[in-house]
């Protein structure tokens, strides 16, 4: 038998069972500043992102799972090798896999169906369950075998789904009791713009002409004609000077505030603002990503900023953390599956039939030594906005196909 030569992208833990029913896996996968977040949040207590896939160990390698943690990524994978009865070899799947060219998975055997596999992982609270989840393409109903849509997908679908899923948290309170005016930071992030889109699509759709909503993104000055250029802001102002912009200077309006950039002094400016005069109504304020921080950033200075009072390292005034598996956890009890399953179906096709005009561009890296150049590209300028990674550690799309057959 061929020997066959791994490949896992691994990092530094600041800190320093055997399942029968496996399943070996292998492909392509996304990287953006969700993975950045991922990798700097890895060891904090709430989120464990290091404690999905432990890092490699053995001879010819002088890394370990107490040395160095594995960021999770989201991509497409072929089994190679299955024992479990109901897993077939040569099937397309899609989930939360490690940045390796092969992945071994303890599969719960009792939770397989036609839909999805999942993974055991008993040392993570249950509302992990998403992140445990393996798609089964041929029965996913959002799943296009086009190279292109693939791509889409592992840049847009793990993001597009916390934006999707929070902004249904926040009409589940009809906008916290009416806001008309909902400020995002960070607007120029996917999870941002794609919130963006979900709140100006539910008025549009809503066709309730009564309801006035507009949607204001806060970005840098480099990033501000890519967020303009989106088309879906209603108001795209620099973090610079905002507070004297004429959209900031209105009639008397309710506001929602959601803060993905994770920058403590821009939340003391945005909240002083937002107190400084009688018209300005905050009703809701909500924590939904972390953009500020980067691969360079030590991990244990972002654990440590968790562990000292969350709310009041993000702003004087305490934000609200949406948490997308528990707020899923919550719609699963009230809605069917059937039903969570047509809403996610609608807002996917209608993802794809818009995202294509927005004016990013995908670029694919292949080879352990392309990805790690292109990490080192990221630690030293950052990923640009109009700019999404799909990375192999195979060296080409014919390697990797072939390695998969």
């Amino acid at each position: 038998m061929e020997t066959l030569t791994n490949v896992t992208v691994c990092h530094p833990r600041p800190s320093s069972g055997q399942d029968p029913n496996q399943v070996a896996l292998v492909d392509r996968f996304g990287y953006s500043a969700n993975n950045v977040t991922y990798q700097a949040l890895g060891e904090v207590p709430h989120f464990r992102y290091f404690d999905f896939h432990e890092a490699p160990e053995g001879a010819g390698t002088s890394v370990s799972a107490k040395t160095h943690g594995v960021t999770p990524v989201w991509g497409f994978g072929i089994v190679v090798a299955s024992t479990h009865v109901a897993i077939q070899v040569g099937e397309r799947v899609y989930g939360y896999f490690a940045p390796t060219r092969y992945l071994v998975l303890p599969i719960s055997p009792l939770d397989v169906n036609k839909f999805a596999f999942f993974v055991s992982r008993p040392h993570l609270p249950p509302d992990r369950r998403p992140y445990n989840q393996i798609t089964r393409c041929s029965t996913d109903p959002l799943y296009d075998p086009w190279p292109e849509t693939e791509d889409l997908t592992m840049f847009y679908r793990p993001l597009f789904w916390t934006s999707f899923w929070c902004e249904d948290w926040i009409n589940s309170s009809q906008y916290r009791g009416g806001a008309t005016r909902v400020l995002i930071s960070s607007a120029s992030a996917k999870t941002a713009f794609c919130l963006a889109y979900l709140i100006r699509k539910r008025t549009s759709d809503s066709g309730d002409n009564n309801t006035v909503r507009q949607v204001i993104g806060l970005t840098s000055r480099k990033n501000l004609e890519f967020t303009k250029q989106l088309g879906l802001y209603d108001d795209v102002l620099e973090y610079e000077g905002f507070e004297t912009a004429s959209t900031m200077n209105q009639s008397p309006q309710k506001w929602i505030y959601i803060d993905v950039a994770g920058n403590h002094d821009l939340n003391v400016r945005v909240f002083s603002r937002l107190s400084s005069d009688a018209k300005f109504d905050l009703v809701g304020s909500i924590a939904l990503g972390l953009t500020n921080l980067s691969p360079s950033s030590k991990s244990a200075s972002a654990a440590n900023w968790f562990a000292n009072d969350f709310s009041s390292q993000r702003a004087p005034s305490t934000l609200e953390q949406f948490f997308m598996p528990e707020w899923l956890a919550v719609r699963k009890k009230q809605l069917s599956i059937a039903e969570i399953t047509r809403l996610q179906r609608d807002a996917w096709s209608g993802l794809m039939k818009h995202c294509r005009t927005w004016g990013v561009t995908i670029r694919r890296v292949y080879g352990a030594e392309g990805v790690k150049r292109a990490y080192d590209e990221i630690i030293q300028s950052g990923i640009l906005p109009s700019q999404g990674f799909i990375w192999s550690l195979w060296e080409d799309d014919a390697q990797s196909v072939n390695a998969r057959l």
